[in-house]
């Protein structure tokens, strides 16, 4: 039966009975009366074996390759040993270049370090120097204030001492 006969039928309401479709070798469709919003087929594949008649082939082995002389495996094996080589050599010279940048990086921020300790300590320095003028500013101030009051105190003394004499003088 044809495709077109297989989707004609689905147009009918009742399948026909006990009607198998076959589409080649290899599928069946049967009409099912389960469904109730309509039709609905069973569709079976059959597997590759139902399909041929002839014994199972056998997956072959892929044909033996030429014997290879004692030369092309030394020049396969040193080939390999070079590759090996030269893979190894840009190993290193990555390891290299990666310490070579940590040391720089280090390098840079030992001499930032000692930077800073450098800047730190100036400024240290700077404001204890600062501090002492201020200090000794103020002290040689305070002495000259206790200089001014000392003289200030003997001239009193010094009045006092005449007023005392001239009344004792006048007595």
């Amino acid at each position: 039966m044809s495709m077109l006969s297989v989707l004609c039928s689905c147009l009918y309401s009742q399948p026909h009975r006990n009607s198998i479709y076959h589409y080649g070798a290899d599928m069946e469709v049967k009409p099912m009366n389960k469904c109730a919003s309509g039709q609905s087929f069973e569709v079976i594949l059959k597997a590759p074996a139902d399909l041929s008649t002839d014994p199972p082939q056998y997956l072959t082995l892929a044909p033996m390759k030429k014997d290879v002389s004692l030369d092309d495996l030394q020049k396969r094996l040193e080939a390999a040993e070079e590759r090996r080589k030269c893979q190894e050599a840009q190993v290193l010279r990555q390891l290299a270049e990666r310490r070579e940048h940590e040391r720089g990086v280090l390098h840079k921020a030992l001499e930032e370090n000692n930077n800073f300790s450098k800047m730190a300590e100036e400024r240290l320095s700077y404001k204890m120097e600062v501090s002492k003028e201020n200090r000794e500013a103020y002290l040689h101030a305070l002495k000259q204030r206790l200089h001014e009051k000392a003289r200030t105190f003997l001239r009193f003394l010094y009045l006092c001492i005449i007023i005392l004499e001239f009344l004792n003088t006048n007595n």
